[in-house]
């Protein structure tokens, strides 16, 4: 068997794994990265990029279509060819991957070990049981996988997960969505505006991973002018018949529905692929879940001298928050015993979809409903989204009732990828809403709406104050 003696070994070679290899590089370090499948990271394959590329072609032809209100004519009887869609889509997709591959060739060859590793104790790995690696530190970059509950797997080769869809030759006529997370809503959206008739199937009103009710409510409304979307369904049976997939279920009408479809896309969740690690000879703590329990300030397991970072920590499962743990974990790996703490940028996801979702800072759930007052705006009404014929959806913005502090938001409308950023910089940098009113806004713009959500939430925040002390309000303004 090889034998190998490195400062730091990292294990994946995905966002994360990369980040922490440079880093622990970075850091005068003997690093080696280990990965036992492609390279080209998940984002590149088959999560962000090839995802959006898909709905931009799928966007493209949606809007084209969209002309008639406006006096363009002639343009409804545009149509995708699947084939040359999903192609056009590869040929983009392995651009991106060409980057990542090309990343990965610069490294020298000799940091490079293919094959899969398993923990034979906290210092010690086995890469395909020919050669073994004792490092003083570890980083796990292990990624995520699709989940796929059992009852599904009677659909067979029919049954396919996001990882499938970018491997099609053409777009399916019918296809039955299992989810309503972010995956799942941007390809179901880009099949449905595509051509493709879609059913999605949600449970517990879990849509677009949005908490706040109003929100949510706003975004199913304007999904369901597309496409049938239950987000409280009830399938009574699932069954192959003549070869087809097929689903009993109750329909929203409270009847009961049966239909046929070409593909069922399960798109339920991911779970950290952690499982062929045998992290059980670490002596490290698991949570019920088999996931290191971990301190994410530092990505450190426990005291221990291995770091987590990535989808496999099973916390912010984004790209840019990869990377950053990446960082953080092969810094600290490469500085072992000497492991710092470091304050983490604020939480903030976005969802692709039309209207777009973004979510950030503190989860609506956990924020204290007595101390928190709420700006809202209807993009229904909002100038420029109707200029736009983008006009659907809603924002809310939290703020602190006493400090006038802004908290996090959440919403689902036009352009909210870009309003998310102003929001996540501005929480980031401690802002109150009156601090953020004072910046420049120009017209007419989508940001816009957001100044209004941050007036009404400025207002209340008075208004709170003004009540529990009348003599602090009439002084300083919140």
């Amino acid at each position: 068997m090889k034998q190998i003696k490195v400062d730091v070994a990292v294990i994946g070679a995905g966002t994360a794994g990369m980040a922490a290899y440079r880093a622990a590089r970075g850091a005068g370090k003997e690093a080696v990265i280990i990965e036992a499948a492609e390279f080209g990271t998940t984002c590149a394959r088959v999560g962000c990029m090839p995802s959006k590329l898909l709905l931009a072609a799928a966007n493209g032809l949606h809007d084209a279509k969209d002309q008639a209100a406006r006096g363009i004519e002639g343009t409804h009887d545009l149509e995708a060819n699947g084939e040359h869609v999903l192609a056009y889509v590869r040929k983009e997709r392995d651009h991106f991957v060409k980057g990542v591959l090309e990343e990965i060739s610069s490294f020298p060859p000799e940091t490079v070990i293919r094959g899969r590793a398993r923990f034979e104790s906290r210092n010690v790995l086995i890469v395909d049981d020919t050669t073994r690696i004792e490092a003083t530190s570890v980083v796990i970059g292990t990624g995520s996988a699709s989940a796929i509950p059992d009852d599904f797997k009677v659909f067979g080769e029919r049954l396919i997960t996001s990882d499938d869809v970018f491997d099609l030759k053409t777009l399916p006529k019918r296809c039955a969505v299992f989810g309503a997370g972010p995956i799942a809503l941007e390809i179901g959206q880009a099949f449905s505006r595509l051509g493709v008739d879609v059913f999605m199937f949600s449970q517990k009103n879990q849509v677009g991973a949005l908490t706040d009710t109003p929100v949510r409510e706003a975004l199913i409304k304007a999904l369901q002018d597309e496409f049938y979307l239950d987000p409280d369904a009830t399938v009574h049976e699932k069954t192959m018949q003549d070869g087809e997939p097929t689903l009993h279920f109750k329909s929203l009408d409270g009847s009961d529905r049966t239909e046929r479809f070409d593909l069922v896309l399960v798109a339920t969740g991911r779970k950290p692929a952690l499982s062929s690690l045998h992290l059980e000879t670490t002596g490290i703590e698991l949570d019920k879940k088999g996931v290191p329990v971990f301190n994410e300030n530092s990505m450190q397991c426990g005291d221990s001298n291995i770091f987590i970072a990535g989808d496999c920590d099973g916390t912010r499962p984004f790209l840019s928050d990869a990377a950053d743990e990446g960082k953080l974990a092969g810094d600290n790996a490469a500085n072992f015993p000497n492991v710092q703490s470091v304050k983490r940028k604020v939480p903030f996801s976005l969802v692709f979809c039309e209207p777009q979702v973004a979510i950030v800072g503190a989860s609506y759930d956990d924020l204290d409903k007595q101390l928190t007052v709420t700006g809202s705006v209807s993009f229904e009404t909002q100038g420029r989204s109707r200029v736009m014929r983008q006009n659907r959806g809603l924002l809310h913005v939290y703020a602190h009732a006493k400090t006038g502090k802004l908290l996090g938001a959440q919403g689902c409308g036009p352009a909210v990828e870009h309003l998310g950023h102003l929001l996540a910089w501005a929480l980031q940098l401690d802002l109150t809403v009156e601090d953020m009113l004072k910046m420049p806004y120009y017209h007419p713009v989508v940001e816009e709406g957001l100044r209004t959500a941050l007036k009404e939430a400025n207002k209340k925040c008075f208004e709170e104050r003004a009540e529990k002390a009348p003599e602090l309000a009439s002084a300083v303004g919140c």
